[in-house]
């Protein structure tokens, strides 16, 4: 039976370590489910794994995006299926890891679109719209009519956005009341760390110091230097627009790492509010590959 190891939650909770462990468990592979890990060049602030780390254990969609380019949550989804269905096809386990809510919903979970005939005139006046105001507005438009679905579309995935707009101004119904509700495509088991809160903002601090003391400011020199725009999507992650933001203002490396700090925290409850709604396995920071390869097992 094909199925899916899941390994989720917020920032610095401890998911790569537990991703290679459970790898190594389960012969397993892992697929990268980090908006910022698919770019070539972010390295320390995204924390990826080491070389040595993936070296022995393969990963997927790290590394596969230039970083003065755009890359939506519909290039993921491509990127990360097919990769899953290779893994399965080679008798490996997929391993999801990652803290990036949109992507782990993209590969879990299909869109469907209610059958809802497409509308040629209020596509042209919604993409006008995007054009004119924004990625952003047009998400709070979605929020508006649609906030189930709003909540599973990242406003960079405009395409979907912009459908699923145009099946409630054509139906008047939202999209989420026309699904046929949540069905995976794989089976699967997923984790995550149950932290007291207290211990993942430590980590949280002690992350935000490591970059910034392992070279964060110099990577993202470098990424400036070789043309990438300080507007790109790339740039937009935590830790490189407070950097961008720090090399123009000239603050010191405390503050900046306090800043940096304090941003994660907040994205980390959002987070865990994403992760919340997903059907988890929560470990005590004591436990690892072992539990998984027994809740893995069950119904093999």
């Amino acid at each position: 039976m094909k199925k899916l190891v899941v390994i989720c939650g917020p920032t610095a909770s401890g998911k790569t370590a537990l991703a290679l462990s459970a790898a190594r468990a389960l012969d397993g592979e892992i697929v990268s489910a980090d908006a910022f890990a698919v770019y070539r060049g972010l390295d320390i602030g995204t924390a990826k794994p080491t070389k040595e780390e993936r070296r022995e254990v393969v990963h997927h969609l790290i590394d596969v995006a230039d970083p003065r380019e755009a890359f939506s949550v519909s290039d993921y989804e491509k990127l990360a299926l097919a990769a899953v269905e290779d893994i399965f096809a080679r008798g490996k386990v997929p391993i999801l890891s990652g803290g990036t809510g949109f992507y782990v919903n993209a590969v879990l979970y299909p869109h469907t679109f209610g059958g809802a005939p497409a509308s040629p005139a209020i596509r042209t006046r919604l993409t006008k719209f995007l054009e004119e105001e924004g990625k952003e507005a047009l998400h709070r438009l979605l929020e508006e009519a649609d906030p189930v679905s709003a909540a599973r579309l990242h406003p960079n995935d405009t395409k979907r956005v912009i459908r699923a707009l145009e099946i409630y101004e054509s139906t008047g119904r939202p999209k989420s009341a026309q699904d046929d509700g949540d069905k995976p495509r794989y089976p699967f088991v997923a984790f995550a760390y149950d932290r007291p809160r207290s211990e993942l903002y430590a980590r949280i601090d002690a992350r935000a110091r490591a970059m910034v003391e392992g070279g964060l400011v110099e990577e993202v020199k470098g990424l400036l230097a070789a043309g990438v725009p300080e507007d790109a999507q790339s740039m937009q992650g935590i830790g490189y627009k407070e950097t961008v933001e720090f090399l123009k203002n000239g603050d010191n490396l405390s503050t900046l790492s306090a800043i940096i700090a304090k941003n994660t925290r907040n994205y980390a409850k959002r987070q865990l509010t994403y992760f919340r709604r997903m059907p988890l396995h929560m470990l005590a920071p004591s436990e690892g590959a072992e539990e998984i390869g027994k809740l893995y097992g069950q119904d093999q």
